[in-house]
């Protein structure tokens, strides 16, 4: 039972990570949408839009970091640990109780993206908009992704990727 709960609580605490991130962003992303374009702006705005989605929702979300979550949701499920189960959000992203790699590469991604949240902070309207909007449709990809190997996971159908344990 302790593995189920945790195995739960990891994904959906990933998954309200993400999403409280989406709900937070979109209002600004909903202003750029709004605004008044020009061409190149709204040219700029789908490229970008575009770039993101394909780099980062499907091939960082959906390739690599849903799946993990997923698996090792999986792993903390059939073998549960009880601190690991407290913390099983950080867990299923890989903060701990992995391979030296994915605990150093999870923990220098993190620190890059704060510092990117604190630089795109500064950006001007429209330019502060277009990352948002991208951000947005990235983060949603990943929830969607999250999910729908969390149903597989629950038909039987664990994702291939590896959990990275240690």
């Amino acid at each position: 039972m302790l593995g189920i709960l945790a195995a739960t609580w990891g994904i959906l605490g990933v998954v309200l990570l993400l999403t409280h991130a989406v709900v937070r962003l979109s209002p600004r992303a909903l202003e750029v949408v709004r605004a008044d374009l020009g061409l190149f702006e709204w040219a700029a705005l789908v490229a970008f839009v575009g770039s993101i989605a394909y780099t980062e929702g499907y091939r960082a979300f959906q390739r690599a970091f849903s799946p993990r979550v997923v698996a090792r949701a999986a792993c903390l499920a059939q073998r549960p640990v009880w601190w690991h189960a407290i913390l099983a959000p950080a867990f299923c992203m890989g903060f701990f109780h992995a391979t030296r790699k994915r605990v150093v590469v999870t923990w220098i991604l993190t620190a890059a993206i704060v510092l990117l949240i604190v630089l795109v902070r500064q950006l001007p309207m429209p330019w502060r908009g277009f990352v948002d909007a991208g951000v947005v449709v990235a983060l949603t990809w990943g929830v969607l992704a999250i999910l729908v190997f969390a149903a597989r996971a629950l038909l039987g159908r664990r994702p291939a990727t590896s959990p990275d344990l240690p």
